[in-house]
């Protein structure tokens, strides 16, 4: 009988609690199905390309999420099955990446509090890459489309930025029919029109103008001094978000 109620103690005994542990599977099982889909989105997006241009190959936003999706993946797989299997092995490898990843993104925005100007130009020359290959990455395309009309700027640091592109430059020698123009994105929405058609000339000769002259057709302000404005503006927000991207990774670490 004792000899029985021992193996019965054995069979359930667990070192680790079993709220924390099941809390620690969900957690992981959650994040791994997320994983698994932003490996999917990103690996769609870089088979339906047609061409893939190897200057921008690091900052392709398919690649950008297959990468974050697999390590995402490696560390939710350790989590959940450690969890549901009580390694203690896989466990303390979920605890030790995690711990990682959440002291590099602590480091990162440190030293981009403190060194601003550094960021910004790391920034811009992310953005300058974006520019030069708009016309040869739909994704670059898009994303660069989508923080114009969001943020209601143009260019790095002013409208005369997209001169970096081949197709928008302003030089003589440019045949390109879109020479001095800047993206549709670019341009403020006009009054009373529907918003479904788009006017894709309404940039066209912009960059020939002076500040002054734009103001009314498009945005002249950069996205730097847009995106500076913005995070002085939603202080809260972004606090939030950093504090809720943190916490989950410092209690499922520790």
């Amino acid at each position: 009988m004792d000899r029985e109620s021992n193996l019965n103690r054995a069979e359930t005994f667990s070192f680790i609690n079993p709220w924390i542990r099941y809390f620690l599977f969900f957690f992981s099982f959650l994040f791994w199905v997320f994983s698994l889909l932003i490996v999917g989105i990103g690996v769609y997006a870089k088979v339906q390309k047609a061409t893939t241009v190897r200057d921008t190959f690091l900052i392709d936003p398919a690649v950008i999420l297959i990468v974050v999706g697999v390590v995402m993946f490696f560390i939710t797989f350790c989590g959940c099955i450690g969890a549901l299997r009580e390694n203690i092995r896989l466990l303390k490898t979920f605890s030790f990446t995690l711990t990682l990843v959440f002291l590099i993104q602590l480091v990162i925005a440190v030293l981009g509090f403190f060194h601003s100007d550094q960021t910004r130009d790391a920034l811009g020359k992310f953005v300058k890459k974006a520019i030069v290959h708009y016309r040869d990455d739909l994704d670059l395309q898009n994303l660069m489309d989508y923080i114009q009309k969001e943020f209601k700027c143009c260019g790095w640091n002013n409208y005369t930025d997209w001169s970096w592109n081949l197709y928008f430059n302003c030089s003589q020698e440019n045949p390109s029919s879109e020479r001095c123009a800047v993206p549709y994105s670019c341009c403020t929405p006009v009054p009373g029109e529907l918003q479904t058609v788009v006017n894709t000339m309404c940039g066209f000769g912009i960059q020939t103008q002076q500040s002054q002259e734009v103001d009314g057709s498009i945005y002249s302000v950069g996205c730097a001094d847009r995106a500076v404005l913005w995070i002085e503006s939603h202080l809260l927000l972004v606090g939030a978000l950093t504090l809720g991207l943190a916490l989950p990774q410092v209690t499922s670490s520790l």
